[in-house]
């Protein structure tokens, strides 16, 4: 079955840390960029960073640069999110992205989603 199956995540307390992890079933994720997204009940899914499939080249939205880091290991087929420096409002649950084009056709393709708590 096609399908990108997230794990880590939990509590963690602030100025902690926890990497998110995020592996691909039924294709190679290499052959795509890569996006981490989050959302807090209410408020719409924003993206966190995404990661180029080219040239590996990386990005972040302003509130986590410096804390946070993309990365990819492409012979685990496995996408990574490591958070350091957590702060509260980083608490909400992540999911990671993409999407593929197989055969002509072009597909999105999204994590289950992994709770971040950060608390004290």
């Amino acid at each position: 079955q096609v399908q990108l199956v997230q794990s880590g995540g939990g509590l963690v307390q602030p100025g902690g840390s926890l990497i998110l992890s995020c592996t691909a079933y039924g294709f190679t994720l290499d052959h795509y960029s890569i996006a981490w997204f989050r959302q807090v009940p209410g408020k719409e899914r924003e993206g966190v960073s995404c990661i180029n499939n080219s040239d590996g080249s990386a990005d972040y939205r302003d509130p986590v640069k410096g804390r946070f880091t993309i990365s990819r290991d492409n012979a685990k087929n496995t996408a990574y999110l490591q958070m350091n420096s957590l702060k509260p409002e980083d608490t909400a649950t992540y999911y990671c992205y993409t999407k593929t084009l197989r055969f002509g056709v072009s597909t999105e393709y999204w994590g289950q989603g992994t709770q971040v708590t950060v608390s004290s």
